[in-house]
C-alpha cells in the first residue's frame, strides 16, 4: 500500500512544479524574445531591436544564448551607426565566448566596424587574418567581397579585380557578388576596371535615356548601361571612366553639387 501524501510532501511538490515552470518558461520566452529581435532587424528597425536585445541582456536567463544574443546586438549596433558599442559587443563575444559558433561572424563584424569608419588599412588586415584562418564557404565569399571593397576605397583596382575575380569564379551565385552587381553592376570578367559616378537607376529604358541626354547636353560624358537582375532589366545611367577613385570622387562631388544622386562604381 503506497504511503500516503502528506501535507508537507504537496507543498514540496507544488514549489517544484513552480520552479520547473519558470525554468521552462524562461527558456521559451527568451526564444520568443531573440525571434523578435531577428524580427527587427530583418524589418531593418535596429533601434527597435536594440532595446529588445538591452532588456534581454539585462534579463538572468539570457546566459545560455548570450553569444547569439550579444551577435545580433552587434550587428544592429553596427546598423545604426553606433560603430563604438558594436566594437565592444564583438570584442566580448570573442573574449568571453572562446568557442561560440559566431566567433568569425564576430571578427568580421569588428573589421566593418573599421571599414565603415574609414580605417581601411585596419579593416583589410583583419579581414585578410581571418581569410587565411579558412572560415566556412559564405564567409570566404563575403570576406573577398569586402576585401574587393577595401582595395576600391584605397585605389587598388588590380587587388579589387583580383578579389572580385575570385568571387566570380568561386561563388557565382553568391549573395555578396549578386549585391555588388545590383549596387553598381561591375564591368565583365577581364575587361579594364576603372571608376564612374552613377546618377540614377531605372526599370524604364526611356527614362535612363532621357536622364543621359540631360547630363550630355551639359558637358558631361554621360552613357546608359543595361544589366538583368533575376530576369528584370534595369537601366544605369553613369558618368565617365575614370581610371583613379579620386578622380571619380571629384567628379561624383560636381554632380553633387547640382542636385544629382550620385554612386561611386567600379
Amino acid at each position: 500500500m503506497p504511503a500516503p501524501v502528506t501535507l508537507k510532501m504537496r507543498i514540496c511538490l507544488v514549489s517544484l512544479l513552480a520552479i520547473l515552470s519558470v525554468v521552462l518558461c524562461s527558456g521559451t520566452c527568451l526564444a520568443l524574445n531573440l525571434g523578435r529581435l531577428k524580427v527587427h532587424i530583418l524589418n531593418g528597425d535596429y533601434k527597435a531591436a536594440i532595446t529588445e536585445g538591452e532588456k534581454l541582456l539585462a534579463a538572468s536567463e539570457a546566459a545560455s544564448h548570450s553569444d547569439e544574443l550579444y551577435y545580433l546586438m552587434g550587428i544592429s549596433y553596427l546598423k545604426d551607426g553606433n560603430f563604438l558599442r558594436a566594437s565592444d559587443i564583438f570584442e566580448i563575444i570573442l573574449n568571453e565566448f572562446k568557442d561560440s559558433s559566431f566567433a568569425d561572424k564576430a571578427k568580421m563584424g569588428l573589421a566593418d566596424t573599421y571599414f565603415l569608419q574609414g580605417d581601411f588599412s585596419q579593416a583589410r588586415s583583419r579581414y585578410e587574418q581571418l581569410l587565411s584562418n579558412g572560415p566556412r564557404g559564405e564567409l570566404t565569399a563575403a570576406l573577398y567581397y569586402r576585401l574587393s571593397q577595401v582595395a576600391l576605397k584605397e585605389g587598388d583596382t588590380t587587388a579589387a579585380e583580383s578579389y572580385l575575380g575570385k568571387l566570380r569564379n568561386d561563388y557565382p551565385l553568391n549573395p555578396e557578388l549578386q549585391q555588388s552587381i545590383e549596387i553598381c553592376s561591375l564591368p565583365p570578367a577581364g575587361s579594364e576596371l576603372y571608376y564612374s559616378v552613377q546618377v540614377g537607376s531605372f526599370v524604364n529604358a526611356g527614362n535612363a535615356a532621357n536622364l543621359s541626354r540631360k547630363l550630355v547636353s551639359q558637358g558631361y560624358d554621360a552613357y546608359t548601361e543595361e544589366i538583368e537582375l533575376q530576369g528584370k532589366k534595369t537601366y544605369r545611367v553613369k558618368v565617365g571612366k575614370a581610371k583613379t577613385r579620386p578622380e571619380a570622387e571629384g567628379l561624383a562631388k560636381k554632380l553633387a553639387s547640382e542636385g544629382y544622386p550620385t554612386r561611386i562604381c567600379p
